[in-house]
């Protein structure tokens, strides 16, 4: 697999979970992956280990997410982080996929809480984006990671789903902003994930409930969703744009 070979790509939160699982994939179709972390130092060494251990090209980036100043300081990690390798400047790809949830019915939910969810999901990939537009080459592609629950009740995380509707919005508006550079932007929306953002589904019980939600019987594993972002950022993705891919394995289509 050589779809994305020469081409460089940043993943948000690509240390674990459905960003290593992106930052794998992606790595594996030959590009050189930016593995961005928030903290988790050991994550992301592993990550990069794996990717050139299979033969791929990555490095680690980090900056925390959700504070001020943390696309500047992002970009800056990452030109520098370029200059290091000796790499040509730009971007190719840039995956939106870092996010964090908050639990809790409207009522429950703390003000604070609310602007961290808001801040990280929301503010950080608008700037992101914002600030990387002079780096991304025309022709690149910008895939940010939405949810199932902007189509799916769950009020027990009705802040969390709504920025995932926010980045539903930011996506069919950017992809007609860049459409005229070739840039093609769209949103994947995953249901339940065997990750460690959902650590009941490590009780095989709980994960045979929540498997039992989709047409598949089975809850999903990154791979799937790292499936679908690396067809967004090829080639065979250029005609696709705004528009936000449903991959929750069939979740509630009916009863």
């Amino acid at each position: 697999m050589d779809r994305l070979t020469g081409r460089t790509a940043l993943v948000t939160g690509g240390s674990r979970g459905i960003g290593k699982g992106i930052a794998l994939r992606l790595a594996a179709e030959g590009a050189l992956v930016a593995v961005h972390y928030g903290g988790n130092d050991q994550a992301a060494k592993e990550t990069v280990a794996e990717i050139e251990a299979a033969g791929g090209q990555a490095f680690a980036v980090r900056a925390e997410l959700g504070v001020p100043g943390d696309a500047a300081a992002l970009w800056a990690a990452f030109d520098a982080a370029l200059a290091a390798r000796g790499a040509e400047p730009g971007l190719d790809i840039l995956v939106n996929n870092a996010g964090i949830t908050a639990f809790g019915h409207t009522g429950e939910v703390a003000e604070a809480d609310y602007d961290r969810v808001f801040a990280v999901n929301v503010k950080a990939p608008f700037f992101l984006v914002q600030q990387g537009l002079e780096r991304l080459r025309d022709g690149g592609r910008i895939v940010n990671v939405s949810s199932g629950v902007t189509r799916i009740a769950f009020p027990v995380i009705t802040a969390y789903s709504m920025t995932k509707g926010a980045l539903d919005t930011f996506t069919r508006t950017l992809a007609q902003q860049l459409g005229g550079r070739g840039i093609t932007v769209n949103a994947v929306a995953p249901g339940m994930v065997l990750t460690d953002m959902n650590p009941q589904l490590a009780d095989p019980d709980e994960r045979a409930a929540a498997g039992r939600l989709s047409v598949f019987d089975r809850v999903a594993e990154p791979a799937d969703i790292a499936d679908v972002v690396a067809f967004l950022a090829s080639a065979d993705g250029r005609w696709v744009t705004g528009q936000v891919l449903d991959a929750t394995g069939g979740s509630f289509l009916g009863m």
